[in-house]
């Protein structure tokens, strides 16, 4: 009874009770009631008391005698036992819990409840302490004791679980006394209430955390703060007393894994508040404390200096021990640590041991590793803290302070050496590969990575800012997350480094990581390849990023040429290899590009066709398609260099463009016969289309010799019949006839006005003439084609190609004269050139608007027999010439420059194919010195000598000795018959032609 009695609180308890008290018990009543509850029986009757009659003997008590509160309490613990095992008991019979004794004992538990609502109601300092901690206790104990019982819902159930404890009167009187004793207590002691729910929830959990879930839900604001506080404590005082390790001593911190759990229950509906109570408690323990800091109370963590070097470390543990508490504060942590944050912060831990330190920075480590969300902030602030302050960091960040740099670089290298870890032992000791499909163990999901894999684009892109020490991490952290990610980000992490390198050094990077990744993948560069052309395909790049990769890939293939001379050769050149086995693949692919829009993407793709290997096998279709984007990129590339020089631009792209064009046409002219023959075809098209006529000095003319006026020039007619019928090409062709239109004009309308020609620029033209010529010769020597041989002597060109000048033979002729038949070899004699008039003079017409026919003419003649097959352009050609000849009057050849030229040229060529023999080759030296009628005469000559031997291929024998087909005009018979007029005008002329008669003997 001195337990009982105990205490200097009885007369404010009596006080409180005679307010409460119905009616006052005299002192032997007193005296038989503290009998009766002490002994169990009735003092009066001498009998047992029941349950019921216990209870309200103690109920009595407690309201007579407040000092008996201890004893009381205690007992009262078994009547609420017996009401909650009554209450489950009738629910697993499917009774009803209200009936019977439980409805007896709820009277009691409704009038225990009322004596002590009350009793906190008057005098909280006396009741709410005692209450509160009786109250929490006896939850815990009834929790844990009946939670294996039938209709006891799972502990995870936390929503069923409140439900059923709610519904029992026992548990929810117990529940609301003590609610009602953390409101009396929040405004002077909310520690002791506090501590009374973490010590209980440690013992019971986690069946116990229905009620903490409860009671955190109704103050979720004093909860939060006050468990963090008392949880600090308990950390401190445990650390003081064990120096091991910070991630082992979490363990045997008892209320921390109550702190953990607690919070976890109220992360659902009050995160936010939780965020803010984790971040202010971390900006406290950086503030120093002063003696004149304000407090909450005198044991606030606060005015502790030892509290708050442990905020942090518990912090820490906190987060590594709940995941969900870590990401609540870790996506604003990053923008709080700023330099005098940090500053800060350095000062706290300077004063901590080497060893916990360590363990901090390894818990750090951690959870940065195993953090879902933010890991790309992190890692952005991590390399900004420590790149050396040399570095001109991005951002308005200023460079930290250097101890604060040296710690972050620590940080970051003990992170990328935990992943590194991580990601080499993911299969828990299994041998196979991380990118083999075929291992049987699941692999281990390190979150930092797996939410960095959405950032491989921004990550190339800071690696490749080249700035000391930080490119270095950043690489080594794409090389890992390749690793992890498999083949597809390690495949689009290299395509990423190959598009976005802007130099040898940045492309150095995509070495680097191929080296890196060879040894574990196959494959690598050929998938990376595969997946630049599928970006190509969905116009994925911008110009700049596409023009930007084919440059990196032409460098690529540029530097194995550069390792055959001499460099060192090894992963480098493995990669170059295997880029160029990967191009030539999709060479297909990579030829349309050739024509874009953007002139700097197009040379970019003929820069890369150029030096790519060609595949081995390739479909025609294929083929073809490439031939003509490479031929019409020619032309294009010739516009664009005479576009820069009219411009006055630099024209060393341009130039570059035109040569690497060059050679790729030649490249694919030598790959087969099929190339070949497309490529002379469109060249020789190409350079007679209208569109690319005025590149080569040529002009748009129609048949009566007027250039055709621009749309801007010529008046808008309108649409008629009569205009359409005027057209040549849909009029009949009444070729030999006397029906023969010649379109001088339009009836009505009278003759056609002749505009003036637009002069191009004469160096442009010759330069434009010569590129064509030398791409043409280019590929019709290739010495690899029809069995063709080198020349003996290894400084002289080597020879044309004969099929190849068969085929600009007769893609001319072709183009020239579409209606002439190629086997109209044979010439017959001058009086049949009266029914080809019209035809005869749309050849003169072409070869005026056209220039260049007469230096491809010479590249046909220089690959004898070629030149035979142009025997009906040549014939149609000659005709016109005698015939201008013949009606001539002017007194010298000279006064018709033109006629004079093409005439000279004309016999060189059939010279040089062999057509004629060398004392009637020689007769176009002459021209310039005769009259038209002279001129006439050597012609007609000409034209009588080739009638009687026809220019027939048969007649050429090919010379292994010179590589070249050769005709002997021995066979022939005499040829001093067709040069008795020459003699004759040499005679005539000999004062002027005498220096030339050698050149006409015999």
């Amino acid at each position: 009874m001195s337990v009982v009695f105990d205490g200097s609180p009885l007369k404010a308890m009596q006080s409180s009770h005679s307010h409460t008290a119905p009616a006052a018990l005299s002192a032997q009543e007193l005296s038989q009631e503290i009998k009766s509850f002490i002994s169990g029986v009735d003092a009066v009757q001498g009998r047992k008391l029941s349950i019921r009659e216990h209870a309200r003997c103690a109920v009595r008590l407690l309201r007579s005698v407040p000092a008996c509160r201890g004893a009381v309490l205690e007992h009262l613990r078994g009547v609420y036992d017996e009401h909650v095992s009554t209450f489950l008991h009738n629910l697993e019979t499917e009774g009803n819990a209200s009936s019977g004794s439980t409805s007896n004992l709820e009277d009691i538990i409704q009038e225990v409840h009322g004596v002590l609502s009350e009793f906190i109601r008057l005098n909280p300092r006396a009741w709410a302490p005692l209450v509160s901690t009786w109250a929490v206790d006896l939850l815990g104990q009834l929790s844990s004791k009946h939670a294996g019982r039938r209709v006891a819902p799972h502990s995870s159930s936390l929503n069923e679980l409140l439900q059923l404890w709610m519904s029992c009167a026992a548990t929810r009187s117990l529940m609301e006394a003590y609610s009602q004793c953390l409101a009396a207590m929040l405004a002077w002691c909310p520690d002791a209430c506090v501590d009374a729910l973490l010590d209980t929830s440690v013992k019971h959990s986690p069946h116990f955390d229905w009620v903490v879930a409860h009671i955190g839900s109704a103050f979720p604001g004093t909860i939060i703060s006050r468990v963090l506080a008392c949880g600090l404590k308990d950390f401190c005082s445990h650390g003081a007393k064990d120096q091991g390790p910070l991630v082992e001593k979490g363990s045997r911190v008892p209320k921390i894994g109550s702190v953990v759990g607690i919070l976890g229950h109220l992360a659902a509906h009050h995160s936010d508040s939780i965020r803010k109570e984790l971040l202010r408690m971390f900006q406290e323990s950086l503030v120093p404390s002063t003696p004149l800091s304000p407090s909450s109370s005198s044991t606030s963590w606060e005015a502790s200096p030892q509290l708050r070097r442990a905020a942090v470390p518990f912090l820490l543990q906190l987060a590594a021990m709940s995941p969900n508490l870590f990401g609540a504060v870790s996506s604003e942590l990053v923008e709080l640590l700023r330099p005098a944050v940090l500053l800060q912060l350095q000062a706290l831990l300077q004063g901590l041991p080497r060893e916990e330190l360590d363990n901090m920075l390894g818990l750090a480590v951690h959870l940065i590793s195993q953090s879902p969300t933010g890991g790309a902030r992190v890692l952005r602030f991590l390399a900004d803290s420590a790149t050396p302050a040399s570095v001109i960091i991005s951002g308005p960040t200023p460079s930290p302070h250097e101890g604060v740099r040296e710690g972050c670089d620590r940080l970051l290298q003990m992170l990328l050496l935990h992943l590194h870890k991580l990601v080499f032992n993911r299969s828990e000791g299994s041998e196979v590969s991380p990118f083999c499909s075929t291992s049987s163990q699941p692999q281990r999901v390190i979150p930092f990575l797996e939410e960095l894999r959405s950032h491989v684009a921004p990550l190339c892109a800071e690696t490749l800012r080249l700035e000391r020490k930080r490119h270095l991490w950043l690489h080594q952290l794409l090389c890992l997350l390749s690793v992890y990610g498999g083949p597809s980000v390690a495949t689009e992490t290299l395509c990423q480094l190959l598009t976005q390198a802007r130099n040898p050094e940045e492309l150095a990077l995509a070495w680097q990581l191929h080296a890196t990744l060879s040894s574990c993948m196959a494959g690598l560069v050929p998938a990376a390849v595969t997946h630049c052309v599928a970006q190509i395909h969905t116009h994925t790049l911008g110009r700049r990023q596409l023009r930007q990769l084919l440059l990196n890939l032409a460098a690529v293939l540029q530097s194995q040429d550069e390792e055959k001379k001499g460099a060192a050769a090894g992963a480098q050149s493995s990669m170059a290899a295997q880029i160029g086995s990967a191009v030539s693949v999709h060479l297909h692919d990579f030829g349309p590009l050739l024509l874009h829009g953007d002139p700097a993407v197009s040379h970019a793709a003929v820069r890369l066709l150029s030096c790519s290997p060609l595949p081995r096998t390739a479909s025609p279709a294929h083929l073809l398609l490439l031939s003509r984007a490479a031929v019409t990129h020619f032309f294009l590339a010739l516009r664009r260099r005479g576009e820069a020089g009219k411009a006055g631009q630099d024209a060393g792209q341009s130039g570059e463009a035109v040569s690497c064009s060059v050679l790729l046409l030649t490249r694919f002219a030598a790959y087969s016969a099929l190339t070949l023959k497309a490529i002379l075809q469109q060249l020789v098209e190409g350079a007679l289309h209208k569109g690319n006529a005025e590149l080569f000095g040529g002009q748009i003319a129609d048949m009566s010799g007027a250039p055709v006026a621009t749309p801007s020039v010529s008046p808008d007619l309108g649409a008629s019949l009569l205009d359409i019928n005027c057209r040549f090409g849909t009029t009949v062709n009444f070729s030999g006839s006397v029906w023969s239109v010649f379109h001088a004009g339009v009836i009505g309308k009278g003759l056609k006005a002749r505009t003036a020609a637009n002069l191009p620029d004469p160096s442009g033209v010759i330069q434009n003439i010569q590129t064509l010529l030398a791409v043409i010769v280019q590929c019709c020597s290739s010495s690899s084609l029809n069995g063709s041989q080198s020349p003996s002597d290894p400084e002289e060109p080597p020879p044309i190609n004969a099929e190849a000048a068969k085929v600009v033979a007769v893609t001319l002729v072709e183009n020239v004269c579409p209606d002439v038949a190629n086997g109209e070899l044979s010439w017959p004699p001058e009086e049949h050139a009266r029914t080809t008039v019209e035809r005869d003079i749309y050849i003169r017409r072409c070869f005026e608007a056209h220039p260049v026919l007469f230096h491809l003419l010479q590249v046909v003649a220089a690959g004898r027999p070629a030149l035979c097959y142009c025997s009906a352009v040549l014939r149609g050609l000659l005709a016109t010439l005698l015939s201008h000849w013949e009606g001539s009057r002017e007194a010298s050849s000279t006064d018709s420059p033109w006629h004079l030229q093409a005439s000279c040229l004309l016999v060189s060529c059939m010279g040089e194919g062999q057509l004629l023999p060398p004392v009637l080759a020689n007769v176009h030296e002459a021209f310039a010195h005769l009259t038209p009628f002279e001129v006439r005469l050597l012609l007609l000559a000409v034209w009588e000598y080739v009638r009687g031997n026809g220019p027939l291929p048969q007649k050429f024998v090919f010379s292994s000795d010179k590589g070249m087909f050769c005709r002997d005009f021995s066979r022939d018979g005499d040829v001093s018959r067709y040069v008795a007029p020459i003699h004759s005008v040499l005679h005539k002329n000999i004062d002027r032609l005498g220096h030339l008669c050698w050149r006409f003997q015999l």
